[in-house]
């Protein structure tokens, strides 16, 4: 297990205000018992490196059921990536892949020229009291990938590499960061990582990537002496070292990577730099020229009318 190194510069050596570019408070939606929190886009955001959206979706409890279930649905020009603190989830894609996802596994779905998928329970859980907790990210793809074939990964939580020192630790799912590279392949140079702090505990960030940001999902922080609760993405400006205090203790997601090639068009689930080639995926998906699911054909989300 590497350890972390040490912060550089030290904690408190720069102001707030000569780190971090915005904070962003999620939007949230109720989605049966829980809350979604929606951090990217935002207005004046679109994207931190190649993530394009990100979900915190949770902490909650549930009767588990069908209903809760994300029926068949298409994505174009992106990836999905999922990641799980609490429950599990049945991903099955039009691949042909079927897939249990637990915490600190990490799913990777690369949608390109098209690719349709269901989140589904497991059937074992039907009718018992489940916890759900987790993230769901879209990396945009570049634009020379945009139309690459589909595809999918899983690497099990003992497969992704682990970090620490001084009462911080950071699980890498996807990307390198620290020295380290997560198996998962990837278009960009990017991270998206899971750190676990105790009170007190200092994390670095140094500049190693263009772009840089946390979403602090339990507990407080402090940043160059200004303090931020739950429920915050914290974009950090480029090329500017910074160290993370834990006031608590916390949780966060690291994410970042290079800055994309150019501006992307976002309608329902599909991600182009094209917005043709936005309404010739609309079109597909009406008229049922996507590939169905294997395992669950029957069923689909219809495309929405707006």
């Amino acid at each position: 297990m590497p350890p972390l190194p040490p912060p550089d510069p030290a904690f408190g050596d720069a102001a707030a205000a000569d780190l971090i570019d915005m904070v962003v408070v999620p939007r949230l939606r109720d989605i049966g018992p829980f809350q979604v929190r929606r951090s990217l886009p935002v207005f004046g955001r679109q994207m931190v490196g190649p993530f394009i959206f990100l979900d915190h979706v949770g902490p909650g409890e549930m009767i588990s059921s069908e209903k809760f279930d994300v029926r068949p649905h298409p994505h174009i020009g992106l990836a999905t990536v999922t990641y799980l603190l609490e429950g599990a989830i049945v991903h099955r894609d039009s691949v042909g892949n079927r897939q249990t996802i637990v915490p600190g596994d990490v799913n990777w779905m690369t949608a390109g020229r098209g690719v349709a998928h269901s989140e589904r329970t497991r059937a074992e859980d039907h009718g018992r009291t489940v916890k759900s907790h987790g993230f769901q990210t879209w990396v945009a793809l570049p634009k020379e990938r945009e139309e690459a074939d589909p595809g999918f990964a899983h690497r099990d939580r003992a497969d992704l590499p682990l970090i620490a020192g001084d009462g911080a630790s950071v699980r890498l799912a996807v990307g390198s960061l620290y020295g380290e590279t997560a198996p998962v392949a990837t278009f960009t140079d990017m991270f998206l990582a899971d750190a676990t702090l105790a009170a007190g505990a200092v994390l670095p960030l140094d500049p190693e990537h263009e772009e840089r940001a946390v979403y602090l999902a339990e507990g407080s922080i402090d940043v160059s002496s200004e303090t931020y609760e739950a429920a915050r993405l914290i974009i950090f400006k480029p090329e500017v070292g910074l160290a993370i205090r834990a006031l608590t203790p916390a949780r966060l997601i690291l994410l970042g990577g290079a800055t994309m090639d150019g501006h992307r068009h976002i309608w329902w689930n599909f991600v182009s730099s094209s917005k043709e080639r936005i309404e010739q995926a609309k079109n597909d998906w009406k008229t049922g020229r996507f590939d169905k699911v294997f395992g669950d054909e029957e069923d689909y989300i219809p495309l929405p009318e707006k």
